[in-house]
């Protein structure tokens, strides 16, 4: 399978508007180390104070979308949410005034998955996510004046911080578990972190708008608001470790007969000895199984999950059953960004295989199918198809999904 082409809102890739630094560059602090990088511009394209205001009051979040906190606690949902009224009673949508209240009050608001509500950073993300190879999901964090939202705490995916508005001190502690699993949380360690805490920070700095830090999991952070309300933006990856990998690698396994046999009639778990035999048995298999087993055997399973764990370029329905009905000759599709297919061809059709679904096509529309997979192309006139076909194949894959309206992206 292959990835599709993916754009982001600006020139540069994502990766590098964030940090300034190719990926390449990048690659070393990947996981490793901290990175605090000073922009001379904002975010406001992506996020703004105006649009926390909007989601709040306009668009009927409801919780998980949004949590608040104070003083290091979680507050209670019924704290902040309640009825939309006639025709939309769910009770857990944001209250707008119950949220004054209790930010005026001091508490830190988080605006939660924002690359599935706010269609700039869900443009963002996916560039990011093409950029970085691993799923990642966006969090607004808004702090009052001098609060402090959280105690110091690590995460267990990787961040990026982006300062919007305000200021805010970020005091970063070296780790006390160093690439910890998503079942290894702070909370199992919280003496070690409260005593690595009053250590000497790694780095004690003022965000300003349009600062950057990127955060591997791990490390120690708290943050507290300094001279009005402050906006960041933390973007979670959920890096895929070699943990995922071998566990995949285990499911293979299990297609070994060697492997699947008991271990020794009347084994004792308790003497070394007893389990040596199967130990050494099992090594010898698990290695010749690993030899045998290249990466085809292994990557539909890692993909899997990536794309389980991901979301394409959203498609607008009403505009795409318009086009079908008089699709322009001259109207520009792409590959729609981060939509993973598996193009096959055979000596009469050419398949596209989905997550959901397969799309099957004459094999006479690989050329431009494989075309637009690269790039953008005018409806018209695909590659190696007359005109006629050519729309005939736009068509069949803008009423299928797998391609999007790409003017005004």
């Amino acid at each position: 399978m292959n990835a599709a082409t993916q754009r982001g809102p600006v020139d540069r890739p994502a990766l590098t508007r964030l940090t300034d630094l190719s990926r390449a560059d990048f690659a070393p602090y990947w996981g490793e180390r901290p990175l605090l990088t000073r922009h001379d511009g904002t975010f406001a394209d992506l996020f703004s104070a105006d649009a926390v205001d909007e989601l709040v009051a306009e668009h009927g979040l409801r919780t998980p979308f949004a949590r608040m906190a104070a003083q290091g606690s979680v507050l209670p949902p019924s704290q902040f949410t309640a009825s939309g009224g006639v025709g939309a009673e769910i009770g857990d949508q944001l209250d707008s005034a119950k949220i004054l209240e209790q930010f005026a009050n001091g508490a830190t608001l988080v605006l939660q998955g924002l690359h599935r509500t706010w269609a700039p950073i869900s443009e963002f993300t996916r560039s990011l996510v093409a950029d970085l190879g691993h799923p990642a999901q966006v969090n607004a964090y808004i702090t009052p004046d001098a609060a402090r939202g959280f105690d110091p705490h690590y995460d267990t995916h990787d961040v990026f911080v982006i300062q919007i508005a305000g200021a805010k001190r970020w005091t970063i502690h070296e780790p006390v578990l160093r690439h910890p699993l998503g079942s290894q949380p702070w909370s199992d360690h919280r003496e070690d972190v409260a005593t690595r805490a009053r250590e000497e920070p790694a780095i004690d700095a003022v965000f300003e708008p349009g600062d950057v830090l990127y955060l591997p999991r791990g490390w120690l952070h708290s943050a507290v608001a300094q001279g009005g309300t402050s906006i960041h933006l933390t973007i979670g990856v959920r890096a895929t470790t070699r943990h995922d990998l071998l566990q995949k690698i285990l499911t293979r396994a299990g297609e070994s007969e060697a492997l699947r046999a008991p271990l020794a009639l009347g084994i004792d778990y308790t003497d070394p000895s007893s389990m040596a035999e199967d130990l050494h048995v099992t090594a010898e298999v698990t290695k010749s199984l690993l030899e045998a087993l290249d990466a085809t055997g292994v990557t539909p399973l890692m993909q899997a999950d990536f794309i389980q764990a991901t979301r394409p370029e959203p498609v607008r329905p009403l505009r795409t059953v318009e086009l079908l009905s008089d699709l322009p000759p001259g109207l520009s599709i792409a590959w729609r960004e981060q939509l993973v297919a598996d193009i096959v061809a055979d000596a009469k059709t050419l398949s596209i295989r989905l997550r959901e679904k397969t799309v099957s096509l004459p094999v006479e529309a690989e050329n431009a199918v494989r075309a637009l997979f690269s790039s953008a192309q005018r409806a018209g006139s695909l590659p190696e198809l007359d005109a006629e076909s050519s729309l005939v194949v736009a068509r069949r894959l803008l009423r299928e999904g797998i391609v999007v309206p790409s003017e005004g992206r």
